[in-house]
């Protein structure tokens, strides 16, 4: 049954309700489509970033411009190789979370094993604590 949700058709504008059962199907399928569109989104712009990197590496390489130029070819690459790196932390929470709806852990705390809530999942579907574990996990930080 936990596996449907990959193939699970969705009325249009579904959004999980409360007076559902926590992670059923159909939430599951929501959150799986969810974070699979965001992945999608991201590979895409990822290797947009890297075409970017690599013009501008081009452009730099082949001594056209004057020091001014070369400097914004240097801001540039340093900027979207920022953004990449953003980019890739941010695909691994991603396959986690898809990884932790795979094995049935999805929405639940790591720390605790408790239900972290629905209003959590929809406001951060990233997350992986309760937000009383978390406040205490950031006073430690």
């Amino acid at each position: 049954m936990a596996e449907n949700y990959k193939t699970l058709e969705l009325p249009p504008k579904y959004t999980p309700k409360k007076s559902e059962p926590y992670m059923c199907p159909q939430q599951l399928a929501y959150f799986y489509q969810l974070l699979t569109a965001q992945k999608e989104e991201l590979l895409h712009d990822s290797a947009a970033t890297l075409n970017a990197v690599r013009t501008a590496e081009k452009n730099d390489t082949a001594g056209v411009g004057d020091d001014s130029d070369n400097a914004t070819f240097e801001q540039e690459i340093t900027m979207n190789l920022r953004m990449s790196e953003r980019d890739n932390n941010l695909l691994k929470k991603i396959n986690s979370a898809l990884e932790r709806i795979e094995n049935g852990t999805f929405g639940y705390s790591v720390v605790s094993g408790e239900e972290i809530g629905l209003s959590r999942m929809l406001a951060r579907p990233l997350a992986t604590m309760t937000v009383d574990e978390q406040e205490e996990y950031e006073k430690r930080k």
